[in-house]
């Protein structure tokens, strides 16, 4: 299936040169990406004081977190393929309409099992938006200088969300913290109206639709591995609970396995997993989200709870990162067209990791915000450039009809990954923290956590940089006529 559009295939595409309409499109999608991310992380902000009004307790505000990660995480694989099966136009608008309509009922209920159902509703929800989004720029896009430019403003709105969540979180829980919930609601349905006129017509795939017991298997799969990582700080990683549960997922996966090399029309084509870019690219976005995630989760409990910092100085002091974020929309395309996404990616991960073993180095109890934090927060910052670039990776060379596969593999490692990396940091901080009180005896407990993700952070620098050398070897033995070794034709994707 295709769905692309010839007036975005035109030459004056290729030159960089949009139609009103075509900007419109690429906005569109930009703010929904831009609520998902901004979703994920407003709401951490008004937990306090959602629990003081609803009376909740701390493991069930957790799940105000960890419901939006499980039915988002759970459900990113299937959304993806779903698109592509169904029609990207007709999933992308059902499932915004969706999303609108849970915000709303956040914003008015007042029960804590309700309010982390609707948490849960808008997670899956995204599973569905965010990969489509992604495949309808692919597909719509001429791969080259124009995809790049696309995707380089779509994922910078994207990770815009990500960083700025705690700015608008602080502004809205002033307010009240219902707001959190309702503000997206007005964004998403002029979103939802512009992709009604904006968004090219497709037709669904005739073949592949009917692979139920993959859909099932795999969304229950990731489904219960999501429960099993959010839920195992509390329940204990060695607890009974926890070990079935893992038992459970391996299950499952071994029976999706089985079913996907079986059936004549697979909802995954186990082969696109041997495309060592979209490999690369999936383990470099575990690396940054799943490190950064801990990070910002240890920062603001330290920042908050350790030296008595308000929402609002927080979220002004990580302010930077999402300044730098949003202003290398203007340059990271032109970055991958002229050095490739593979040096990029090392580079901005290498920075990155500096960034975090400064940070968890220089942090004291009494932390200079211009000697020691701002310095940090920008190679932090410098970091999350490359972010567009993971996801140029992930999709190059990708067929049009699996772009939303391609895209689902790519978003679901980043949520679930990063959803383990924050589940073993916060147990490690649970076995760390105790009952300390003091600044100094608080951040004893965190370092742990903060040496932790800034191992997750240079692990992915380290597979980074060994994936571009593997890539310069291959392109050394191509230019000398010398074959590659299997291994390295297996592992090395173009740059």
């Amino acid at each position: 299936m295709s769905s692309t559009s010839p007036s975005l295939h035109s030459p004056a595409t290729s030159a960089i040169r949009w139609s009103r309409r075509t900007w419109g499109l690429l906005i569109t999608l930009c703010v929904v990406l831009f609520l998902d991310g901004l979703d994920v992380s407003m709401i951490g902000v008004a937990l306090p004081s959602i629990g003081a009004e609803l009376d909740l307790t701390t493991s069930s505000l957790q799940w105000l977190i960890s419901g939006y990660v499980l039915g988002y995480g759970g459900l990113l694989l299937v959304g993806g393929r779903t698109a592509d099966l169904l029609g990207r136009r007709r999933v992308f608008l059902v499932a915004l309409a969706v999303f609108a309509a849970a915000s709303l009922l956040g914003g008015l209920v007042s029960s804590g099992p309700l309010l982390i159902a609707t948490r849960f509703i808008k997670g899956l929800a995204a599973a569905f938006t965010a990969p489509t989004g992604l495949s309808i720029i692919t597909t719509n896009f001429a791969e080259g200088p124009a995809r790049n430019k696309a995707l380089s403003i779509y994922t910078v709105f994207g990770a815009g969300g990500y960083s700025s969540g705690l700015l608008f979180g602080g502004l809205m829980t002033g307010v009240g913290w219902r707001w959190t919930f309702l503000l997206p609601v007005p964004i998403a349905l002029l979103a939802l109206a512009a992709a009604w006129v904006l968004v090219p017509r497709d037709e669904a795939v005739e073949e592949g639709g009917h692979d139920l017991l993959g859909a099932l298997t795999s969304g229950a799969a990731m489904l219960l591995l999501v429960y099993t990582v959010v839920s195992a700080p509390e329940a204990g990683w060695a607890s009974a609970r926890t070990v079935l549960s893992f038992v459970g997922v391996a299950a499952l996966f071994a029976a999706f396995l089985t079913i996907e090399r079986r059936i004549a029309h697979p909802l995954v084509r186990l082969g696109i997993l041997r495309k060592a870019t979209l490999v690369r690219a999936s383990l470099a976005i575990v690396a940054v989200g799943g490190s950064y995630f801990s990070w910002q989760f240890i920062v603001t409990l330290f920042l908050q709870d350790g030296l008595g910092w308000s929402p609002l100085e927080l979220a002004l002091a990580l302010l930077p990162i999402g300044l730098m974020v949003t202003l290398s929309a203007v340059f990271s395309d032109k970055l991958v067209d002229r050095f490739g996404t593979g040096p990029i990616i090392a580079v901005t991960m290498a920075v990155m990791a500096v960034g975090y073993v400064l940070f968890t180095i220089g942090l004291d109890s009494t932390p200079s915000y211009l000697g020691m934090l701002l310095p940090t927060l920008i190679l932090i910052g410098i970091g999350w450039v490359g972010f567009p670039a993971i996801n140029i990776q992930a999709t190059s060379g990708i067929d049009d009809d699996e772009q939303g596969l391609a895209a689902g593999v790519l978003q679901t490692s980043m949520q679930v990954g990063a959803a383990i990396v924050l589940a073993v940091t916060t147990a490690i901080i649970a076995s760390n923290a105790g009952a300390a009180t003091s600044p100094a005896a608080v951040l004893d407990g965190f370092r742990p956590g903060l040496v932790f993700a800034t191992a997750v952070s240079a692990a992915g620098a380290l597979v980074a940089i060994g994936g571009l050398v593997l890539d310069r070897r291959a392109a050394g033995r191509s230019a000398g006529d010398e074959p590659a070794t299997e291994v390295e034709t297996e592992l090395a994707g173009a740059a």
